[in-house]
């Protein structure tokens, strides 16, 4: 595959299930969501629906992005756009075990402390399917966005679950801001990126 010809395209709200399922798929193993969701069926029947919460109103301002045919998909809010918060409280209600429900809010509450005040544009989820990581493909993903966050002047912000994924997006500019994390969660990487 010549990664030179990989191109990151708009994402239109009639492939949202695409693109959810490609990043459902991504955080099969992310410590966070495993950890939040439990067993394999309680994270299969409830992470599409958080994914959605979390970046869904990316298809309605232009900003879901995906690469390679849904290999590869990426849900960014521009500044003022927030997460669907009811949404979201609903299915961690469902969702989440009455053990964890404590270390849950609160882990999303220090999420909230944590967002920039600043305007910024927030990413809140990004992902590749298994099959087609170390291709380069989030790279390209990140590179489309961060393009246009620098255009804009405005810095980018994400929360990275999964500790592996913190030198990639270092590589492209992202510097730790501290840690989230409360109870038993895993811990997980606030991170900014100025604009360029």
């Amino acid at each position: 595959m010549d990664r030179s010809t990989l191109e990151a395209t708009e994402a239109a709200p009639e492939d949202a299930e695409r693109a959810v399922a490609t990043i459902t798929l991504a955080f099969a193993a992310d410590p966070v969501a495993r950890w939040s969701l439990g067993d394999a069926a309680g994270f299969l029947r409830h992470f599409p629906a958080i994914v959605s919460a979390f970046g869904g109103r990316a298809f309605e301002h232009g900003s879901a992005h995906q690469v390679g045919g849904f290999a590869g998909s990426a849900l960014w809010l521009p500044p003022g756009v927030d997460a669907d918060e009811e949404a979201l409280a609903a299915i961690f209600e469902e969702a989440v075990g009455v053990e964890l429900k404590n270390d849950v809010y609160a882990v999303l509450e220090q999420m909230e402390q944590n967002h920039p005040a600043e305007p910024c544009w927030y990413l809140p989820m990004i992902g590749v399917d298994p099959r087609r990581q170390g291709q380069g493909l989030g790279s390209v993903l990140l590179r489309h966005a961060l393009d246009r966050c620098d255009r804009d002047g405005l810095p980018a912000y994400l929360e990275s679950s999964n500790p592996a994924n913190v030198s990639l997006y270092e590589r492209h500019g992202f510097e730790s801001t501290g840690v989230i994390q409360a109870g038993s969660s895993p811990p997980i990487r606030a991170m900014l990126r100025k604009p360029r």
